[in-house]
């Protein structure tokens, strides 16, 4: 029997991707943080949820956390938290309008599959 050698994965040391953010979405983004001066960007996390296992969450941010990574084009800041980056890193961020709806969308590359509805993913 051949043993592998398995390393260790430390998210403090791993280098990331990082997060793209388009055009359309530094221009929310900006649009949002003016709108009122308490938010200092918007924070962009992942929560256990919906059919395939894992939602976006996007909330704005008026105090973020020492160990969130910034993310930050044109004035524009997203921050991240750091243990969200295993499922998101490489993710590209765009704000689109489709009809009356306004809404972020996420092009993950760790995404294998995603629910019907689009809510969730699985990576």
């Amino acid at each position: 029997m051949q043993k592998e050698n398995i390393g260790f994965f430390s998210v403090d040391k791993t280098v990331w991707k990082g997060i793209t953010l388009s055009d359309s979405a530094v221009q929310q983004i900006i649009k949002l943080m003016q709108q009122q001066p308490k938010v200092k960007g918007l924070q962009l996390g992942i929560k256990q949820s919906g059919c395939a296992g894992f939602s976006y969450a996007l909330d704005i941010s008026s105090d973020p956390d020492d160990n969130d990574l910034l993310f930050e084009r044109d004035g524009a800041k997203l921050y991240v938290p750091l243990k969200a980056m295993p499922f998101i890193d490489g993710t590209t961020v765009t704000f689109v309008r489709e009809g009356l709806n306004q809404i972020f969308k996420f092009n993950n590359p760790k995404a294998h599959h995603a629910c019907g509805c689009g809510e969730s993913f699985s990576i």
